[in-house]
């Protein structure tokens, strides 16, 4: 039976974009696939605490000195456990200030330990989470998969680099971009979207079967 993790990052709730998608994204693996197990951490709605003295140093992979960072260990652990558990993720990640959500990066810094999702070797840092697939779903005021404001994305790039330091390089990107060009560009936007997750998603397990 394969499982989902999913992960939200919007601070928008019911009304984000990305949000919707990601719920369009799940609709769809069910329908292929209605055994599945799905597992979802709002992390906009319910964020993980941002990174402290203790919860960083709890990280490093030391004992945990006080209570502080016995619970930070305790909640990286729980996440990592899920991150493990799961062959595929559903990441949907709305662009703020040319970036991922503070919320999606913490997460990120709670999973990303060395020794358990990543090594490292004489060659350089080495990912441990092979094999799995990911699905993003990015959203954006603007046009930033090409143009002018191409230079300022630090969000797909940023999301692929953590993502490939653990070792996953499965990961697909869909866009809806040209969100704040109006209601029509909006619209057309996220219709867009929605149906290049349908198709890949159904096209990727009619290969499959």
């Amino acid at each position: 039976m394969s499982t989902v993790l999913v992960l939200t990052s919007s601070a928008l709730g019911a009304a984000s974009v990305s949000n919707q998608l990601v719920q369009d994204a799940i609709t769809q693996l069910v329908l292929q696939d209605l055994q599945l197990r799905v597992f979802t951490r709002d992390l906009g709605g319910k964020p993980i605490p941002h990174l402290t003295i203790d919860s960083a140093n709890a990280l490093r992979g030391a004992e945990p000195a006080n209570a502080a960072q016995a619970v930070a260990q305790a909640l990286s652990d729980e996440l990592i456990a899920e991150l493990k558990a799961a062959d595929t993720l559903v990441i949907g990640a709305p662009m703020y200030n040319f970036g991922i959500a503070s919320t999606l990066k913490t997460w990120f810094d709670y999973v990303l330990r060395a020794g358990i999702t990543f090594k490292y070797s004489e060659s350089g840092p080495v990912g441990l989470l092979e094999g799995k697939r990911v699905i993003v779903i990015e959203t954006r005021g603007g046009l930033y998969s090409e143009g002018p404001a191409q230079v300022m994305d630090s969000q797909e790039p940023h999301l692929r680099n953590l993502l490939s330091f653990m070792g996953i390089t499965n990961v697909k990107f869909f866009r809806a971009e040209k969100l704040a060009f109006g209601p029509e560009a909006r619209e057309q936007a996220i219709d867009a979207a929605r149906a290049q997750l349908t198709e890949a998603i159904q096209k990727e397990f009619l290969e499959a079967a």
